[in-house]
């Protein structure tokens, strides 16, 4: 069945994925700020490929689907998506680990790759993507090599604030007793995995583990969960686009149960 070009778009509260589907294979993936006004960077997106009927998740799907003039949308929750990202990505995966910019997600799948249960946490930075980057600019180390320089520490050490201004002044506490700011920035990657460890756990957390989101670029962050969990996580070659993959094959799926018709 050709099914056209159907569009997959993430809106998330840091980023925005846009991935294109023609014949269930990916053609287009772009990626942009959400910035102050995650409409305008939409619009920017959708007018750059040439799709059918677009599918909306994130933070901002509600917000698109109710502003969208001429063009065919419906919405998913993250879950959704992120699940049906990952299990097409990895047919075997049970787990879904997702660290995007302002939350983190874990969701645990059964065997035949629907939801069993997740945990989200979206009411405070701690742990997610926001909160490396706040901590990276308070040691002055740009976000992307942010994990690369806390690989360089020498021993690990324990911050016990995950609060972003909290873990700040630990910090700056820190360095003013001589601590290396290598081992500050091994210390705060260590808080954001123990606090990962502790929802994987509540969710049952079965490998194989998918990691998605902006997060799972980073390698402490990544050396720091295999360690913890004795086994290697898997990050899709584009981790930051799970998201938005998930919603075009949630319109595929839904273009091909209309052509289908209804049973008897």
């Amino acid at each position: 069945m050709s099914d056209g070009h159907i569009a997959g778009i993430d809106i998330g509260s840091r980023s925005i994925e846009l991935v294109v589907l023609n014949d269930g294979k990916p053609v287009c993936q772009i990626k942009t700020p959400t910035t102050f006004d995650p409409l305008r960077q939409c619009e920017k997106l959708i007018r750059q490929v040439d799709a059918q009927s677009f599918v909306a998740t994130g933070y901002g799907r509600k917000l698109f689907a109710d502003s969208a003039q001429g063009i065919n949308v419906t919405t998913i929750t993250e879950i959704q998506a992120y699940a049906l990202g990952a299990r097409h990505l990895l047919p075997e995966a049970r787990t879904v680990l997702d660290i995007g910019g302002q939350d983190t997600k874990v969701i645990a799948l059964m065997e035949s790759g629907k939801v069993a249960k997740f945990e989200m946490n979206d009411r405070c930075a701690a742990g997610t993507g926001k909160f490396l980057e706040f901590m990276a600019t308070a040691l002055q180390i740009p976000l992307e090599a942010f994990g690369d320089f806390a690989l360089e520490s020498n021993k690990r050490i324990q911050i016990n604030n995950m609060c972003t201004v909290f873990a700040e002044s630990e910090a700056t506490s820190l360095m003013a007793r001589g601590e290396k700011a290598e081992n500050i920035a091994m210390g705060l990657h260590l808080a954001i995995v123990q606090r990962t460890l502790a929802m994987l756990r509540r969710v049952g957390g079965e490998h194989p583990i998918v990691f998605a989101g902006g997060v799972a670029h980073n390698r402490c962050v990544r050396k720091l969960l295999d360690e913890q969990l004795g086994q290697e996580v898997v990050v899709p070659d584009n981790p930051d686009m799970v998201g938005a993959l998930g919603a075009a094959l949630f319109g595929r799926r839904a273009l091909a149960a209309a052509a289908d018709g209804p049973r008897a």
